[in-house]
């Protein structure tokens, strides 16, 4: 099994300016990426308004994001819907495109109950796409909070296209022992940004965020400073981090997050209700902060 490795970006949608997808934007986008060192994309997750989509809209999505990249990225494609109909569709159409793998959350209204009942859950997903491999989407926004050790061991003969976790959560007591399930058979990328020196000392190898939209070079050069013993260059690192992460918080990720692809001249528009869109100056307050975060320099 191929493991994800490195960074791997969470992409914001990019609307225009009357709400709807603007497919264009998300050619400058990878070619951003690209350039920045990102090795991968993880498509209409938290960070891709991905929930706030139509099947057709996130069809269009995942198809624009097969085509221009050219296999330059590893792309996996989140195709979890309140609706198992409308995940199974996103699923079945995500197995058709030249991608890495396929990713579901686990439903955030009525959810499973238990372990099995996820592995039910994700096994019938994971089915639609055989194919490509499959990362269950653990996260706690979605309510669904269960054993990850336990789903893998109890998933490992039920799902033979099971990659392994994405995994959104500082519990990194449970995130070792993900890693250690099945004798490290699975793959188990990292999914808090601020967090990734801890995940790095554990042993993440790879790692999905949103930051890296805006950021990959920072923290790309933090991963090597871990690697290569200096440990003092990490803290100065994440002193940038720390500061571009309370900019995220002030105004909220998302909205925050695409006012900051700005550093870059990407427009990737507001975020769909119930998120709020920033005014003009909380968007240049970001994009100041942002810049005095100094993370770009680096």
């Amino acid at each position: 099994m191929e493991k994800l490795t490195g960074l791997i970006a969470a992409p914001h949608t990019p609307f225009d300016a009357k709400g709807n997808v603007n497919l264009p934007i998300i050619d400058k986008i990878a070619e951003h990426l690209i350039k920045d060192g990102v090795n991968g994309v993880y498509i209409c997750g938290t960070t891709g308004e991905g929930i706030h989509c139509s099947v057709e809209e996130r069809k269009a999505i995942a198809e624009r994001w097969a085509e221009v990249s050219q296999g330059r990225l590893k792309i996996t494609v989140h195709t979890g819907a309140l609706s198992i109909i409308d995940t199974l569709e996103l699923t079945r159409h995500a197995d058709t495109l030249d991608i890495f793998a396929t990713s579901a959350i686990g439903p955030c209204f009525f959810k499973p109950g238990s372990v099995d009942d996820l592995v039910d859950y994700c096994a019938a997903v994971a089915a639609a796409a055989p194919s490509k491999g499959f990362y269950y989407y653990h996260s706690g926004m979605s309510g669904v909070n269960l054993d990850m050790e336990q789903f893998l061991i109890k998933a490992e003969n039920r799902i033979p296209n099971l990659y392994g976790l994405k995994f959104n959560s500082g519990d990194l007591y449970e995130y070792q022992r993900c890693l250690r399930a099945c004798d490290g058979k699975f793959d188990i990328p990292f999914g808090v940004d601020e967090f990734l020196p801890g995940a790095l000392a554990v042993g993440a190898i790879g790692a999905v965020g949103s930051t890296y939209n805006y950021a990959a070079p920072h923290f790309n050069q933090i991963i090597e400073d871990f690697h290569n013993g200096k440990h003092a260059d990490v803290i100065t690192g994440m002193d940038n981090v720390i500061s571009l992460i309370r900019v995220l918080v002030e105004y909220g990720g998302v909205a925050a997050g695409k006012a900051a692809m700005a550093l870059h001249d990407i427009d990737a528009g507001d975020p769909r209700l119930p998120l709020k869109a920033l005014t003009l100056e909380q968007k240049q307050d970001v994009i100041n902060k942002m810049r005095d975060a100094d993370f770009i320099k680096r």
